[in-house]
């Protein structure tokens, strides 16, 4: 079922409310300071209730260092500037 924008799974608690729901996607949002973008909520044998969630994926730009400006993409670049970040070595993590 989708509350909200999240999609939520609920296993073992036939009864849950959808303001109880809420209180449990609120909570994770409280505590991650991320938005939820699923959520599985089921009860264990010992009565507690766990809680298993995504986070929403945040958008991420890319900024590099070139020639001593911070730039996020080259697409406004002219060709011998394109030219001299291709030839650059690139350097890999291992």
């Amino acid at each position: 079922m989708v509350v909200n924008g999240t999609d939520v799974s609920v296993k073992g608690i036939p009864d849950i409310s959808e303001a109880e729901i809420m209180n449990y996607i609120d909570y994770v949002q409280e505590k991650t300071e991320e938005p939820v973008d699923a959520i599985s909520i089921t009860r264990r044998a010992d009565g507690t209730v766990a809680l298993d969630y995504q986070l929403r994926p945040q958008k991420f730009e890319r900024i590099r260092r070139i020639t001593g400006y911070l730039v996020g993409t080259i697409d406004r670049w002219n060709d011998a500037k394109r030219a001299e970040e291709h030839d650059r070595v690139k350097h890999g993590l291992h």
